[in-house]
């Protein structure tokens, strides 16, 4: 309930800022267009004002249903008092009847899994993915309605979703769906697991409007640049939740947790980047996401902002794909609308040795582009489309090109 607004801590200023200056930020994407998504980590916990004792048993880390030894005292930092908000917004005052576990035993000075026991205790949930535990409830449910309308965002991001009662993320999604001027709320779920079918059957389960994270998809580009021009590109799709639920899948190429020594490292190096980020911004399906480090910073990717543009200005209209005759090089074309004039483009991606031999496609655009010319977004070059409205495109041994028509 802070957005750094009380004097909590030491500073009214959260590490990002006022509560004013936060505020204005979002003021400032929006009027740029963008909208700014809540980033809700609903089952971590920090700060506490007071450590409290309980009884607790130590589970393992892989398999919290299973108890390592007796039940015991611990310290644990579970009590939040609030001092600097008060009541304000909510009267809410956590404490270790409010939580099922915690990571750390500060009388021990240990680190660990602990789950909290003793009388009235029902322990982990049983609705939350089966290789992991249990969290929180109440409070939330407020807090959701309160934050959308406190901030104007457009929706949430849900963090770690399968360590989360199922039951209560539904009433929570209903909830700040339900706040009057956010029933088209933007949710997305973050469920980490290299299947699309138990992606698609926590969707079930869950039965609320959420898109998810496609790590299915994700796993296949760490795989392809792994294996190099071993990697039959004509299956980078298959198996990810964009081709399964297009409309529900929040497609992306790496994230935070992604990177090397972090504790999903998979990471996707950087000479395949501009394929995978060609493949999910310049396709209709899924709603592609940017990775910050990947647009600016040391290790950015310089084709990213060109494929950006072209996704804004020429990616549109229907999709037909060229996958079939070669398994380092696929192709695909949008034919663009009449929306938007002069749209449309032309998509080669390969994986073969660097520096060997081109590869040419014969790609059908359309007899309304017969006589145009179309340039490489990456490189020198141009292409007449014929006049049945055919044009033969070229591609880098390894690489993209992006192939647009030159007005």
């Amino acid at each position: 309930w802070d957005l750094g607004e009380f004097n909590q801590k030491g500073t009214v200023a959260t590490r990002w800022g006022t509560k004013e200056e936060f505020l204005s930020c979002i003021r400032t994407a929006k009027s740029h267009g963008i909208h700014i998504l809540i980033d809700a980590v609903l089952n971590h916990k920090l700060g506490a004002d007071r450590k409290e004792r309980f009884m607790a048993v130590e589970c393992d880390p892989d398999n919290r249903l299973k108890e390592l030894g007796p039940a015991k005292q611990i310290e644990g930092w579970t009590a939040f008092d609030f001092h600097g908000r008060g009541d304000k917004y909510s009267t809410m005052k956590w404490n270790q009847s409010h939580f099922t576990g915690l990571d750390w035993d500060a009388l021990a000075r240990k680190k660990g899994i602990f789950k909290i026991v003793g009388r009235g205790r029902k322990g982990w949930s049983k609705k939350v993915d089966i290789e992991l535990g249990n969290y929180v409830r109440k409070d939330f449910l407020e807090w959701g309605p309160w934050v959308l309308q406190e901030t104007g965002a457009a929706g949430f991001r849900l963090d770690a979703c399968k360590h989360i009662d199922r039951d209560f993320l539904r009433e929570f999604v209903k909830t700040g769906r339900s706040t009057p001027g956010f029933e088209r709320a933007f949710v997305v779920a973050e469920f980490w697991i290299d299947s699309a079918p138990s992606i698609e059957r926590y969707m079930g389960l869950l039965d609320a409007p959420v898109s998810m994270f496609d790590v299915p998809l994700h796993y296949n580009f760490h795989r392809a640049f792994k294996q190099g021009q071993a990697y039959d590109l004509r299956t980078i799709l298959e198996g990810g939740l964009v081709s399964s639920r297009p409309r529900d899948a929040v497609t992306f190429v790496d994230n935070h947790d992604t990177a090397i020594g972090c504790s999903l490292e998979s990471w996707v190096g950087k000479e395949f980047k501009p394929i995978a980020y060609a493949l999910i911004l310049l396709r209709p399906e899924g709603h592609p996401c940017v990775y910050h480090a990947d647009m600016y910073g040391p290790e950015a990717i310089t084709e990213l902002p060109a494929l950006m543009k072209v996704r804004q200005q020429h990616a549109y209209g229907a999709c037909t794909d060229y996958f079939r005759d070669n398994q380092n090089c696929v192709a695909f074309v949008r034919h663009g609308d009449t929306s938007h004039p002069g749209s449309g483009c032309v998509v080669l991606c390969a994986n073969a040795k660097p520096g060997g031999r081109a590869f040419t496609k014969d790609i059908l655009v359309s007899q309304e582009h017969a006589g145009s010319v179309w340039k490489n977004v990456f490189g020198e070059g141009t292409v007449t489309i014929d006049d049945t409205g055919k044009g033969n495109f070229e591609c880098p041994s390894r690489g993209i090109s992006v192939w647009i028509r030159d007005i």
